[in-house]
């Protein structure tokens, strides 16, 4: 994901995930002086300031654990692949949590890749597992592993690769239906190095036993660059983020609910009343004021796979609502939540919240339409700093990850919209990425995407609640 760097925000989702293994690594924050805060008046305490430590500066009584390393080797004899991004965290076998890790790496990455830089490994998996084989026994580096853990031992079980061969996994999001879906942010097309066309979701069950998934690309979700996806559990549509400075909200209404593979309408948000409103307030200020609501309507898409790259236009054209790099995007409190990371007048980002309609995807939608909001737009990088991926804790505040330009933290935002400092990257200016909570809400599990650590968190999360 590209992303300008510095402080948060807040939205929505749970889902979790797990890990730990030989060679853990614990560090303990209760050690150090604690960190002074900037505060702002929409700030609030939350867990208390930040201490030292050698991966995250969290706050004190909290454990952070680094459970997966880029280059490890995982089950099977593969590599654990580099630039670990989205996850998402489901109930595994025998109270185990099974995590699903995309993995943002492309042609230009084989030194990160699960087959090793001179792809050595290429042989130990099965070849018509692997998606994009490319040309000269260079596939596309791309794709998710598993992550199976014991949050009770704070132990990983296993790891392994679980979807190969596709290009810049990104962000996604997960299911009612216990699977992962990886998404593309590339529009890459068949040519020199690809043997395929790139740009689309694929599904990934969150399962526990070794062994890829046979890649099937969802074209009918739409070819564009895409970012994070949430599922309504009510109606199991699909919404997604296109990461572009002028992208659209899309949705995938699907023929048959948790078959998405099985064909369905792409279709783009649009503000009623409001033809092509430009939500990104970059030339006029407060356009769309924070707290501000429409009754949105949903447009057709035609040629979804749009081979000239022109869905966006296309949609804008027909009276869609542009949106400023749509990120991260999760389903909590009865409501989508997604980051636009550079809206707003000061380009810091802002977060949104969509209300699915009651009849959400059917003709007595029109009655009583979706609602949008915008729910956060501080215009100030010491409060939000270009947000990226988010996940709901159970407590149901928002957790976001920065991919700002220098410090890089994890937020809190409360419903009422006041946010808190939870964490810090301590060890380099890298985003943070793929924030989720695991089924039990024990552990918080991230990655530092630069230094190719998946790490899990774990303390006092009852504090806040008080």
């Amino acid at each position: 994901m590209d992303i300008s760097r510095r402080h948060f925000f807040r939205s929505a989702a749970a889902v979790t995930m797990g890990f730990s293994g030989i060679g853990l690594l614990a560090c303990r924050h209760n050690a150090g002086g604690p960190i002074m805060e900037t505060r702002a008046s929409r700030t609030i305490a939350g867990y208390g300031p930040l201490v030292s430590g050698p991966d995250l500066d969290l706050p004190d009584g909290f454990i952070c654990r680094v459970i997966a390393r880029t280059g490890e080797e995982m089950d099977g004899g593969l590599l654990v692949p580099g630039r670990p991004d989205g996850m998402a965290a489901f109930p595994g076998p025998n109270g185990t949590t099974v995590i699903v890790c995309n993995h943002e790496l492309n042609f230009n990455d084989e030194d990160k890749s699960a087959f090793a830089g001179d792809a050595r490994r290429l042989a130990l998996i099965d070849a018509s597992l692997i998606h994009d084989a490319g040309f000269d026994g260079r596939p596309c580096t791309g794709g998710t592993t598993n992550i199976v853990y014991d949050t009770k031992s704070q132990q990983k079980v296993r790891q392994f690769l679980s979807l190969a061969g596709t290009e810049r996994n990104c962000a996604g999001g997960p299911t009612p239906w216990n699977t992962w879906l990886t998404c593309e942010e590339t529009v890459a097309r068949a040519g020199e190095r690809h043997a395929l066309d790139h740009g689309y979701n694929f599904e990934v069950p969150a399962k526990a036993e070794p062994g890829p998934v046979r890649p099937f690309a969802l074209k009918e979700m739409g070819r564009f660059n895409h970012e994070a996806v949430a599922v309504d559990p009510a109606s199991g549509i699909v919404y997604q983020t296109e990461d572009r400075h002028d992208g659209l909200i899309y949705r995938y209404v699907p023929n048959v609910p948790g078959e998405l593979h099985k064909g369905g309408r792409l279709q783009a948000l649009a503000a009623r009343g409001q033809r092509s409103l430009d939500t990104r307030n970059w030339v006029i200020p407060h356009l769309v004021d924070e707290g501000e609501e429409f009754e949105v309507d949903w447009i057709d898409m035609e040629n979804v796979e749009s081979p000239e790259d022109d869905l966006r236009f296309r949609g804008y054209d027909a009276g869609a609502a542009r949106f400023a790099r749509g990120e991260g995007m999760w389903y909590g409190n009865d409501a989508v939540y997604f980051a636009c990371t550079n809206g707003g007048h000061a380009k810091a980002g802002q977060i949104w919240r969509y209300a699915p309609s009651p009849n959400e995807g059917t003709a007595e939608e029109e009655k009583a339409p979706g609602k949008l909001r915008l729910f956060v737009e501080p215009n100030d990088r010491n409060l939000i700093d270009n947000a990226d991926n988010l996940t709901m804790a159970p407590w149901g505040d928002a957790i976001v990850v920065e991919d700002g330009g220098g410090e890089n933290r994890i937020v809190g935002v409360r419903p009422n919209g006041t946010l808190y400092v939870l964490g810090r990257n301590a060890r380099s200016e890298s985003e943070l990425a793929g924030p989720t909570f695991s089924p039990d809400g024990s552990t918080l599990f991230l990655n530092i995407q630069h230094d190719g650590l998946t790490l899990a968190v774990t303390g006092p999360w009852e504090r806040i609640r008080a």
